[in-house]
């Protein structure tokens, strides 16, 4: 038999960690986590013509439930998807579907031009287009 000093840190980082690995499986498997709301996934892409286009998917969303911002080139979504189904839990076999309010952030480079920003919501699917301010575009010099 071994005997091991026990120690409180010890103890409560093995907690925080056992916290911390149950909400990131609850993340990735789209459960709302414990502390409430959940995080649609969402892509950042670079475009060809150098745009960095943003697209989050939202589905059972209306548009007047999503809320964009985009302020010190910081580029927030945020809304709440509302739960639909009976009241009462008992007459649910399986809840998968994350609800919730959320409020995603996304540090953006200082070359995007924050006045020209469009966005467009189909199918479930935000679309946010950040174009590049024209001062910042990559051009091609022609030597003389």
């Amino acid at each position: 038999m071994t005997l091991t000093r026990w120690s409180p840190v010890t103890g409560l980082a093995a907690l925080e960690i056992d916290r911390l690995n149950r909400m990131f499986d609850a993340a990735f498997r789209g459960e709302p986590s414990s502390e409430g709301g959940w995080e649609p996934p969402v892509d950042v892409v670079e475009t060809a013509d150098q745009q960095l286009v943003v697209k989050a998917d939202v589905p059972g969303m209306k548009r007047e439930e999503i809320k964009i911002s985009f302020e010190n080139n910081i580029l927030t979504i945020e809304g709440e998807r509302k739960f639909v189904g009976p009241e009462n839990r008992e007459q649910h076999h399986r809840v998968e579907r994350g609800f919730g309010s959320f409020r995603r952030s996304f540090t953006m480079p200082n070359s995007v031009d924050g006045t020209a920003i469009a966005a467009e919501y189909q199918d479930g699917v935000l679309t946010i287009t950040l174009p590049r301010r024209a001062d910042t575009r990559p051009r091609q010099i022609q030597i003389s």
